[in-house]
Parts: structure tokens; C-alpha cells; sequence
């Protein structure tokens, strides 16, 4: 019989600091959060040197509630995985350097995984991924569109070309004077909305997958100034559901459009932005339609957390990537194959 697999994931790469055990790459043991967000949303966003000193101030905290949820010492570990980039520099350090610290002590493999791998690999504690598969990840700092023909490949065929698409939420809905974070108001003033503000649609070019988000974000601020210049009230809920149906258009078209050209098996969503209600419901009948199988993580496993953390780097870890103490924080670290 084979032995069971324990890695311990480390995410610290905006405003959760985050442990969690993962079994056999597959099985949530423990999953630990410390959010950030009541003590950022005074500044409408994340502040990167508030963001890393509440890392310093939670971080063995929250590594050792992990550990005592799982029930298991140290040395009953096989590995310990953390977010390597990208991310906010000091925020990656603060986990690294732990990571590192904690490797080292207790005589483990170290394993630096990327971000955006680990939030696709969330589905693979839902269920095991097929291949080829596509993920689309829309987050506050990413939207891009990847094809897997196997574990640990990665080609990025689509990516923003300006603002990623949770930005623009957020960024929209400081427009509107609602609270951060700005996506989840967005998606449910959208939800009650009976109108919707036509605003335009970035295609780019005809075969391209990338996105832009920055024209918009322009064009729902003109919007607003406009009316405000002709002494008329802006409905947020109306610009909220307009903005909202453009983003959902573009991500929804251009997924379609790749699941068809590269014949995949599976689509995935993943990142925090995933959580939204509209795109889930449009990306869920888009490829009913089409009749390939679609999953999104529950929304705990959609917004930063260190289980996907623990899940890529237990698939990093059988695939034999380790990482050495000399690891350093990448904040622009591209997704690239494990074995590249």
C-alpha cells in the first residue's frame, strides 16, 4: 500500500495569508485564511506595505492552525509548497521566507508554484482534471485563457492587454462610490438591475484571445460624467449591469471560441472573479451547449487560498520539481510548463 502524500501550501501573494494541508493532492485536510479585507477596505484597495506587515503578523499563526487542524506533526509532511510569483513583492517574501524557514528546519522539499497554476489546480480538488483542458482565470490581477494538455503544461493562447478584469470591477465601482471590494457589489447591484447601460464590447482583433478592459473602464466613467455635466442622477445598478454584461460577452465569446479550436475535454474556471453569478451562469449554458463538461470551484476555493497552493505543488512534487533556498519572490513570474 502506498503511503499517503501531505503537503503544506503557503499563499501570501496579495491580502490573505493563507496555510493549508493537502492530501494526495486531492483531499482538503486543512485550509486556513487570514483575510485582510476589513483593514484594506478603508482604502478602497490593497495597500502593498499594510498588505505585508499583516503577513508578518499572521503568518506562523496561521502555518500552525493548519498543522493542528490536520492533525499532524512536521515530520509526517512530505513537502512544503508556496506561492513564488506573481504577486505583490513584500507580500510573496513574507511566505516565501517562511516556507523556507520551515523547509529547512524540519528537512523538507521546498516547491515554488505559480499563482495562477495554483488557482486552476483548485479544480482538481473538486475533481480530477481531463486533458486537454481549458482554464479561464479571471481575478483581480489576471484574466487570461490556458490550454493543459497534461499535468504541469501551460499554454497561455490569451491575456488583458491593459487592466485584468477584476480590476475593472473594482476600479468601476469606486467610480460608483461602492464599498471594496468592488466585484461582489458590482455582481449583485447588476442582479437587481431592470435596465442595462449599453456600453461597447473590445473584440481586439478577429482571431485574437486577448482582452482589454481599460476602454471600458473609460467608458463607464465617461458615462457617469456625462450625465453628472447635464445635471442627471446615474442609476448604479443600470451602469452596473452594463458593465457587467460587457465583461461576461467578451470572457464568455472568446472561451467558447478556444474550447471549439482546441477540441478540449474540460473547461475550468478559476480566481476570484469566477465567483461572480452572471459569468458562472454564461459560462455554465455556454458549454452545455456545446456539450463539453464545465466546472468553477466553490467561492473559497476561488479567491486566494493556500489549498491550491498545496494542490500544484503536490502534482509539482510528484512530478519531481523541487525548488532550492536560494528562491526569491518573482512579482511578474510568467506561467510557464514545469519542465521548461
Amino acid at each position: 500500500m502506498t503511503k499517503d502524500q501531505y503537503v503544506l501550501g503557503i499563499e501570501t501573494s496579495c491580502d490573505e495569508t493563507a496555510a493549508s494541508v493537502v492530501k494526495n493532492g486531492i483531499e482538503i485536510v486543512s485550509n486556513v485564511v487570514a483575510s485582510q479585507i476589513q483593514s484594506q477596505k478603508r482604502f478602497g484597495g490593497v495597500v502593498p506595505e499594510i498588505a505585508s506587515r499583516h503577513h508578518v503578523e499572521q503568518i506562523t499563526i496561521v502555518i500552525d492552525e493548519a498543522l493542528k487542524k490536520a492533525g499532524l506533526a512536521p515530520k509526517e509532511l512530505d513537502a512544503v509548497a508556496v506561492t513564488e510569483g506573481p504577486g505583490l513583492v513584500g507580500a510573496l517574501l513574507i511566505g516565501i521566507n517562511a516556507a523556507k524557514a520551515f523547509a529547512f528546519a524540519h528537512g523538507l522539499p521546498l516547491i515554488g508554484v505559480h499563482h495562477i497554476a495554483g488557482h486552476i489546480y483548485a479544480n482538481e480538488l473538486m475533481q480530477r482534471m481531463k486533458f486537454p483542458l481549458l482554464a479561464i482565470i479571471v481575478s483581480g490581477g489576471h484574466t487570461e485563457l490556458v490550454i493543459m494538455k497534461g499535468h504541469g503544461s501551460f499554454e497561455v493562447i490569451g491575456e488583458t492587454r491593459d487592466d485584468a478584469a477584476g480590476e475593472a470591477y473594482d476600479k468601476v465601482a469606486r467610480v460608483l462610490g461602492l464599498p471594496y471590494p468592488g466585484g461582489p457589489e458590482i455582481d449583485r447591484l447588476a442582479g437587481e438591475s431592470d435596465d442595462v447601460i449599453e456600453f461597447p464590447r473590445a473584440w481586439l482583433e478577429p482571431d485574437s484571445y486577448d482582452f482589454s478592459f481599460s476602454g471600458l473602464k473609460s467608458a463607464v466613467i465617461n458615462y457617469k460624467h456625462n450625465l453628472e455635466q447635464r445635471g442627471e442622477k446615474v442609476n448604479p445598478a443600470h451602469v452596473a449591469a452594463g458593465f457587467q454584461a460587457s465583461v461576461v460577452e467578451v470572457l464568455t465569446t472568446k472561451a467558447r471560441r478556444a474550447a471549439e479550436e482546441y477540441q478540449v475535454k474540460q473547461v475550468v474556471a478559476a480566481g476570484g472573479v469566477a465567483a461572480n453569478k452572471q459569468l458562472r451562469g454564461s459560462l455554465e449554458n455556454a458549454f452545455k451547449e456545446m456539450n463539453i463538461p464545465f466546472y468553477v470551484p466553490p467561492i473559497s476555493l476561488c479567491t486566494d487560498n493556500a489549498a491550491m497552493i498545496a494542490a500544484a505543488g503536490s502534482s509539482m512534487f510528484t512530478s519531481g520539481v523541487r525548488s532550492t533556498l536560494s528562491m526569491n519572490g518573482r512579482p511578474g513570474m510568467e506561467l510557464t510548463s514545469w519542465h521548461e
